[in-house]
């Protein structure tokens, strides 16, 4: 059931949203070269202690790390450790705070130093897709007007789309109803109503759509190690422009 957030909630709900937002920032700052992934995480999950709230990944099914840190071929779900960044990589950290009772879940792909071409075009679109898809989170559109605008973004761009894995509703659970995926056609799914909140994120591959999962049962990678990048924000159904609740700090 996709539950509809009343106004005391979206407060609250926009409290960890910038919670979030901002450790994200945080560690998009510290992708240079020689920092190594679990580096960040430590300071990320410490930055949202100190917030008030609690790191919404560590632990949860299992996840044994504050922040998803995945680098280059890497999709989602990489796992922090000695890695060290090198000048070049292109690194997605998804990161979530819960307080009060609610999540706030947002990602990002930073380059690591001075980065290819083809390497920042791969970002921009995927960060773009995001904002293709929003126009359509009104009230009164279908879900999968949202995932059929990212869709045809990021493949008129040449690129893939990752199907295994999608966006969710979100709340006082991490993943709600309803499920968001980042293909579709338009016209169809559940109308968007106000109160709803939901975290859209673009998975984009450089080539094919074919992943494969790692044996620590958690980092995913493309099969065929062309890279990978990542966007998502939380956003709220209003009855007019949508809302980011993850928005950047100015």
């Amino acid at each position: 059931m996709i539950t509809l957030k009343s106004p005391h909630e979206i407060e609250l709900m926009r409290r960890a949203g910038k919670i979030t937002a901002a450790a994200r920032a945080l560690a998009g700052e510290m992708v240079k070269p020689g920092v190594t992934t679990h580096e960040i995480d430590r300071a990320v999950a410490h930055f949202i202690h100190k917030q008030g709230a609690v790191p919404s990944f560590l632990h949860y099914n299992g996840y044994p790390a504050s922040v998803c840190i995945s680098v280059n071929d890497e999709i989602i779900h990489g796992i922090p450790g000695p890695r060290v960044l090198k000048e070049g990589d292109i690194v997605s950290v998804d990161v979530g705070a819960y307080i009060g009772g609610y999540h706030g879940d947002c990602a990002a792909t930073f380059p690591c130093g001075r980065i290819s071409p083809e390497a920042q075009d791969l970002i921009d679109v995927t960060r773009q897709s995001f904002f293709e898809g929003i126009r359509f989170a009104r009230e009164g559109c279908r879900l999968f007007d949202v995932s059929a605008a990212i869709q045809q973004y990021v493949e008129s761009h040449g690129y893939s789309i990752v199907r295994e894995y999608v966006g969710h509703g979100i709340g006082t659970q991490m993943h709600e109803s309803p499920e968001i995926p980042n293909y579709g056609h338009p016209g169809r799914g559940p109308r968007l109503l106000r109160g709803m909140t939901l975290a859209i994120e673009p998975m984009v591959n450089a080539g094919s759509a074919e992943i494969v999962q790692l044996s620590d049962g958690w980092t995913v990678k493309t099969r065929d190690g062309k890279w990978a990048a990542h966007y998502e924000n939380t956003v709220l159904i209003t009855d007019g422009e949508p809302e980011i609740l993850t928005a950047p700090a100015i």
